[in-house]
């Protein structure tokens, strides 16, 4: 990759039994990242980007809002597609176990400039996703203690106070999270793994008290009264943006490849269980909150969502304390998200595919961090966050973006795979660091290769389609309702842009002098 091309080679996986911190050598890179992180850190990473409690509290009402109780199916059929995609992904972190996995996975499956758009699209959907994990303690704090509402005295991130309140907030834990990210990965690594044992601890028990608290039986899932979209297929494709928007980021296991003992071994397995324990605990969370609401034709719960249901349902002793564990949730996942932004734009700045690329790819000797891509990453999500001075609709629109971009990075990893193993070019050979076989899809891989690029396709179109009732409820913002397509359109056209630019500058003066 360093080199910038890409040859029928670079298919083929480095040397076994290679160490950790030679193993990057066949792909032409230094081991410059600290090499520090074992299994359950690894988990952590993936484990803690999905952060079921910060996104199920994040999206839980807007689901119910236009799903009604239906849209709890959705769940598995998410679930679902994100694992055949996960499974594909395991794959890969098997045999390129290297920083800023979608970039780097897509160009040595087809070429350097798909490669390089698929990573541009991923970094610039991960930016968009810190700013929107940052935006969740919104559902939360000001339930906690009124004091945490510093702007105005509705708490609602659908009104103007919560809108703006939710950015004054975002901004403070992103400042926190960056400085993290300049510390030293160590530092970071032991606060993913205190942050994710908390939350997992925190969703056994608040899917335990919430069962526990039932106030009706499971079939009322199969109902769609209150659903603000018509029929069961609308519901469902609505509803579905909970689902979509908890399972995303599973790949940052693979990541932090570069960080992570035996990652040929640990990667794979981790990309799986993380997006397996988010994807049950999440679903029994959901199912939990349906069962044991106060009332599901108040309002409330579209309103205020799972906040509400635990604070009703246990008391404000409990409700708050799992709340404050749902805090830690959230500022642990904005952590994670960010420092897989981060690897990203240091793997493509190391391959010299970015402004700045010098800069962008230095990294700290003594910390083992990249210093610069932490600061633009924060930088970038807090301005982002001032969006929501502008409108309460914009809390949907960058929720809902991020997850597209996602998707459509994904989509550019499983296409190109499905392209080689038709093609014969992608070889499930090697063995890993201790001599296992790597992990492999076997005579499956096609059929399930193939799910995955069509699950992910018509998912993005569903979650970009520009619904007015959805994006831009109180009318008058178009710009709102288009703002997935506008700014996905942006971001391939600066990316194009750029790569122009770039080629004129490395051609000789006289090819591009005027005639």
């Amino acid at each position: 990759m360093s080199s910038g091309t890409t040859t029928p080679s670079d298919l083929r996986p480095d040397p076994p039994h290679s160490p950790d911190d030679r193993s990057l050598t066949a792909f032409g890179y230094r081991q410059e990242l600290h090499r520090s992180l074992g299994r359950y850190a690894s988990f952590a990473a993936g484990f803690s980007f999905i952060s079921v409690l910060t996104t199920v509290f994040q999206f839980f009402a807007f689901g119910y809002a236009f799903g009604g109780p239906v849209f709890f199916w959705a769940w598995p059929a998410v679930l679902l597609g994100q694992l055949m995609v996960a499974a594909c992904f395991a794959e890969l972190a098997a045999r390129y176990p290297i920083s800023g996995a979608i970039y780097q996975w897509s160009s040595r499956l087809s070429n350097l400039t798909f490669g390089w758009f698929a990573g541009w699209i991923m970094v610039i959907g991960q930016i968009v996703v810190v700013a929107a994990a940052a935006l969740a303690l919104q559902m939360v704090l000001p339930a906690i203690w009124s004091g945490f509402q510093l702007v105005g005295t509705d708490p609602a991130p659908t009104s103007a106070d919560g809108a703006a309140n939710a950015a004054l907030l975002g901004v403070v834990l992103l400042a926190l999270t960056t400085l993290v990210n300049v510390l030293d990965n160590r530092v970071m690594s032991v606060i993913n793994r205190v942050g994710v044992t908390a939350e997992i601890i925190g969703a056994v028990l608040i899917v335990v008290l919430l069962l526990t608290h039932s106030e009706r039986t499971p079939g009322i899932t199969f109902h769609t009264e209150g659903a603000a979209q018509s029929g069961l297929l609308g519901a469902l494709l609505v509803g579905s943006f909970t689902a979509a928007y908890v399972m995303i980021g599973f790949d940052s296991a693979g990541e932090m490849s570069e960080e992570t003992h035996r990652p040929r071994r640990t990667a794979p397995r981790t990309i799986l269980t993380a997006l397996g324990a988010a994807g049950l605990l999440g679903g029994l969370i959901v199912l939990g909150g349906l069962l044991a609401a106060p009332s599901l034709t108040d309002g409330r719960l579209a309103v205020d969502g799972l906040s509400y249901v635990l604070t009703s349902s246990l008391g404000d002793g409990v409700g708050k304390v799992l709340l404050a564990d749902v805090v830690v949730a959230i500022a642990v996942a904005t952590l994670a998200i960010q420092t897989a932004a981060c690897r990203m734009l240091f793997s493509m700045a190391r391959d010299r595919q970015l402004p700045f690329s010098a800069r962008l790819a230095r990294v700290n000797p003594r910390t083992g961090m990249p210093t610069a891509p932490a600061l633009v990453v924060g930088v970038l999500a807090a301005a982002l966050l001032l969006l929501n001075f502008a409108s309460p609709e914009a809390f949907l629109a960058i929720g809902t973006t991020c997850i597209v971009m996602l998707y459509l990075a994904y989509a550019m990893v499983t296409g190109p795979l499905l392209v080689a193993r038709l093609r014969g070019r992608f070889t499930t050979d090697g063995t890993d660091e201790t001599g296992a076989q790597l992990f492999s899809l076997g005579r499956w891989g096609v059929p399930v290769n193939a799910l995955a690029l069509v699950y992910g396709l018509l998912m993005a179109v569903n979650l970009a389609w520009p619904r007015a009732a959805v994006y831009d409820p109180a009318g008058g913002h178009w710009y709102f309702q288009w703002f997935t397509v506008l700014f996905l359109g942006v971001t391939v056209a600066a990316g194009v842009a750029y790569r122009a630019r770039k080629a004129r500058s490395t051609l000789p003066a006289e090819a591009v002098a005027p005639a």
